[in-house]
């Protein structure tokens, strides 16, 4: 394997796909099957926007506790019942009504996602010696099936729910990128890197990986989600300032725009 330049680590949700038709709205018909109240993408976002809400579930669990204010006699479910009615929405069920495990069965909103890269995005990183992997709070079957049955991956480096902490817990994200390093055989220190994330939470998983380890060059990159970039320029505006507010180096208005020229110039300096 040949020296990297430099570490590149993707959050996979808003950045690798469009999910505003498939976990968002899961999320949203989750709450109204409880409550009767759909939240909107706004109210969603505000949620995220708190840093510490990157689990669906437990984000659907939370508005529907907060939705009690406004409904004194909200039953709140039990958390795996929450669990079980987004996962049928998202994956679909079978025949039988249980949650679909096959992709080849998957009937839900899953089918809805759109790509944001391509393959050839992640070999021209792979030309230019730029390393790569995923940092994702997504189910694995999802993750896996994303990046490696409709974008082509073999076997990606990939952290995703279960394998690590919650994010903005950085556990995942420095475990990924020292195994990297270590498969490189370089310091991670020595290596200049970045997270590309779309929430919050991500752009706080970097800003606690850098206290925890202070030697670290690692740049918080931030891609407003295709939902936000498409509700017009004050909400997009305003987005990004609460991604910058929570310490984002950069803003990159699409996560295809990431080159291997525009990488190394942000991370390094070179053109």
């Amino acid at each position: 394997m040949a020296t990297p330049n430099a570490l590149l680590l993707f959050d996979i949700d808003g950045v690798i796909r469009d999910v505003g038709r498939s976990y968002r709205l899961a999320l949203s018909e989750t709450v109204a099957h409880f409550s009767g109240w759909q939240p909107t993408p706004e109210t969603i976002d505000a949620l995220k926007a708190e840093g510490c809400w990157n689990n669906d579930w437990d984000a659907s669990l939370e508005l529907l506790r907060r939705r009690q204010f406004q409904q004194p006699d909200l039953q709140l479910p039990p958390r795996a019942a929450v669990v079980d009615v987004f996962s049928g929405l998202y994956f679909g069920r079978d025949e039988n009504g249980a949650v679909s495990q096959e992709p080849s069965q998957w009937n839900g909103f899953i089918g809805q996602e759109r790509l944001l890269v391509d393959s050839a995005f992640f070999a021209a990183l792979s030309r230019a010696h730029i390393h790569w992997g995923f940092v994702s709070g997504a189910e694995p079957p999802s993750a896996r099936y994303v990046l490696e049955q409709r974008l082509g991956l073999g076997n990606p480096p990939l952290v995703a729910m279960g394998d690590a902490p919650d994010k903005p817990d950085p556990t995942g994200l420095l475990r990924l990128a020292e195994d990297l390093a270590g498969t490189a055989g370089v310091p991670l220190s020595h290596l200049p890197m970045a997270y590309v994330g779309d929430t919050v939470a991500d752009v706080l998983t970097v800003v606690h990986a850098r206290q925890q380890q202070p030697h670290l060059r690692c740049k918080a990159w931030a891609v407003p989600p295709p939902h936000v970039s498409a509700a017009g320029a004050a909400l997009c505006t305003a987005y990004q300032q609460q991604l910058l507010a929570a310490g984002a180096d950069v803003i990159i208005p699409a996560t295809a725009e990431l080159g291997p020229e525009r990488v190394l110039q942000l991370l390094t300096g070179e053109l």
